[in-house]
């Protein structure tokens, strides 16, 4: 049988130049198309000569039709409003759909559920093993300290990200409001200023840090009187999350249409 074919979106991107290295390297995978912005001055260029390395015989493109048209999954580091375009391509290519991309709407997962009727779609605001690991623990420590413990979760990342909170912030609220059986849009507290008065028993707080080359950094914060437990993820390397991604199309190859997370892909 031969390789599952992979288009990476974005691929002139922070994440999307390590994707095309990791997509082309692997033994398990093709790489059929390099998506780039519309009207780029890079297209045409060979994806491999154009991030300064050997000629990978991919042309980098903005046409996503016909790149999809050869591609069994597209792994998609980009933004809300080009991720729900390509998750309809995706949708009628039969293609499984990885998306590390944070900042959607409740509007987008819409259509993203809809397009996942059609074809996976394995989405996570992180793909890395030990984030996913954490949103577990999160969850359980939730169950068994109850409401009388405050949670806080602070993430840290690098100064040229656009959206806050980050989206492994987001998966670890939600994560602690499952462990409480409540919704997490009741528990969430957005970023505190001026008066605000004393927190609301039960809710989850959340804080934002933006400097430097951070990769990204989560704290899951439980206090009470007297006793702090904190949970930690420190990120040294961004290719945790290319492999992850990489993984999860991969895994998605023999999946029925539908919505995944990580934590299928990884078993937990």
């Amino acid at each position: 049988m031969s390789k599952p074919g992979v288009v990476v979106a974005g691929a002139m991107g922070r994440m999307g130049r390590m994707l095309v290295k990791l997509v082309s390297s692997s033994d398990q995978v093709t790489l059929v198309g390099a998506l780039v912005r519309p009207g780029s001055e890079l297209i045409g260029q060979d994806a491999g000569t154009a991030m300064g390395g050997p000629a990978l015989g991919v042309a980098l493109t903005d046409d996503a039709v016909e790149a999809m048209a050869r591609a069994q999954a597209l792994i998609d580091f980009t933004t809300p409003e080009v991720t729900v375009q390509l998750a309809t391509l995706s949708a009628q290519a039969r293609a499984v759909h990885v998306i590390g991309t944070t900042g959607l709407s409740d509007t987008d997962l819409l259509r993203l559920r809809a397009a996942a009727r059609h074809a996976p779609i394995i989405r996570a605001g992180n793909m890395s093993l030990g984030v996913n690991l954490l949103v577990g623990l999160t969850r359980k420590v939730a169950v068994a300290l109850g409401t009388d413990w405050d949670i806080e979760i602070v993430e840290s990342h690098h100064r040229m990200k656009v959206d806050a909170p980050s989206g492994t912030a987001l998966m670890l609220g939600e994560a602690a409001a499952e462990g409480r059986g409540e919704p997490f849009g009741d528990l969430r507290t957005p970023a505190r200023d001026g008066m605000t008065g004393p927190r609301s028993r039960g809710s989850i707080g959340f804080s934002s840090i933006r400097g430097g080359d951070v990769v990204g950094e989560h704290d899951v914060i439980f206090a009470t009187e007297g006793e702090r437990v904190i949970l930690r993820h420190l990120a040294s390397d961004r290719a945790i999350f290319a492999r992850g991604a990489l993984r999860a199309a991969i895994w998605g190859q023999d999946k029925p249409p539908g919505e995944y997370d990580m934590t299928d892909v990884l078993g937990l």
